[in-house]
């Protein structure tokens, strides 16, 4: 928690936080581009945008949102000065830099343009296991390929795993019933290291109405599919980087486990029930 409050305290000053998020966003698609991890094309490369959001949108989204457009929370001047501080601290450039290729390329804006242009008939079965876990997918092999290099970088990945594991502790305990809002809130607070601003943002998204009761629980756990799937693809040499990862894209937001067995050539049955156990704790 020491480092995660040091890593906040190295915000940028107002003003400035644009050209930090895009040279984030450059530096992600170059690396992407350079290690053959995925086909980017011109097109997505060329058009994604950015806004600044409004003190109001804010409320309920204190990072980033993404897409086509990249939408940046940063202090305003219709915003206090403790929510200012909190917006500056809570969008320090180590937290922001996950962030922004987890919006952009290789994550949300790429998948997006790959659905609207590789079998769209499948957005019906869309599922948020395939959705947020391919952009929180991405942050895992960034991590292990050695893109998050200084220890305050570190500190800013880490801090995003911790708090994706906790939107699965308090959003099933908020829709079971056993946790309050504030609860949830003081979660965040203590035990990953929001400012309290942010995590009360955090808690209103998600139980706003707009996410089902999985919704959040679908980062992590998505994440892992698609982890677990590399690790028996690509690790197993069956398939390379820029292969998997383009296959992935081209065959639709799908479940994960119906993406794999296309990939791996299986026969589904009509009747068929899930049944992939992709991730095995230590024996």
């Amino acid at each position: 928690m020491k480092a995660i409050e040091a890593v906040k305290q190295k915000y940028v000053e107002p003003g400035k936080q644009p050209a930090l998020i895009r040279d984030f966003a450059l530096e992600a698609i170059d690396y992407v581009k350079k290690n053959d991890l995925v086909t980017v094309p011109a097109e997505a490369e060329e058009t994604w945008r950015m806004e600044m959001m409004s003190p109001e949108r804010q409320l309920v989204a204190p990072f980033f949102l993404g897409g086509e457009t990249i939408l940046v929370a940063y202090p305003t001047d219709g915003m206090t000065h403790e929510q200012k501080m909190m917006s500056l601290r809570g969008n320090n450039p180590h937290f922001a830099r996950a962030v922004t290729h987890h919006e952009l390329i290789p994550g949300h804006h790429l998948q997006q343009f790959m659905n609207r242009r590789y079998r769209p008939y499948r957005s019906a079965f869309r599922t948020p296991f395939w959705g947020e876990g391919w952009a929180l997918y991405w942050e895992f092999i960034l991590w292990d390929r050695g893109f998050v290099k200084t220890p305050e970088e570190k500190i800013g990945a880490l801090f995003w795993r911790s708090h994706r594991a906790a939107r699965i502790i308090f959003s099933l305990n908020f829709h079971l019933e056993k946790w309050t809002p504030e609860q949830c809130v003081d979660l965040l607070v203590n035990r990953v290291g929001h400012e309290r601003e942010n995590a009360l943002a955090e808690v209103r998204r998600s139980f706003s109405g707009d996410y089902g009761p999985l919704y959040q629980m679908a980062y992590m756990m998505g994440g892992l599919q698609f982890y677990a799937l590399h690790r028996e693809l690509v690790g197993g040499r069956k398939m390379t980087d820029s292969a998997f990862h383009d296959a992935i894209l081209r065959e639709g937001s799908i479940p994960v486990e119906l993406v794999r067995a296309i990939l791996t050539k299986q026969k589904i049955s009509a009747d068929h029930r899930a049944s992939w156990r992709y991730y095995d704790l230590p024996k």
